[in-house]
């Protein structure tokens, strides 16, 4: 088969490597952005299924998560909220484990 630089060079098809209907879309807008009240989409056990055949009927080892993460992301300002609600949920416990041993030496 012809290398890729042959077809292009083709008069024919020389019009493909510069006209940007046929350029590859980037990752940031290939995916839909979901909000954060759909995030337990991508670890809720109901959305979770295992696959062992593909639509023809080959042999596949995939779960729907992985499609999910594949077709979906997080919106940027959700996913900084979720990194802020886990800091502030590691502070709070960080807090609670300082604040036990006082209450401790005072009983």
């Amino acid at each position: 088969m012809s290398s890729q630089e042959e077809i292009l060079n083709d008069g024919r098809f020389s019009c493909v490597a510069r006209d940007p209907r046929f350029w590859e879309m980037p990752e940031k807008e290939r995916k839909i952005k979901i909000d954060k009240r759909f995030r337990a989409m991508f670890h809720d056990k109901k959305f979770k299924l295992k696959y062992t055949v593909d639509k023809r009927g080959r042999p596949v080892n995939y779960t729907s998560t992985e499609n999910l993460r594949k077709f979906y992301a997080l919106s940027e300002s959700d996913s900084d909220l979720s990194e802020n609600d886990s800091k502030e949920h590691t502070e709070k416990k960080k807090k609670k484990k300082k604040a036990k041993p006082k209450g401790e030496a005072d009983s």
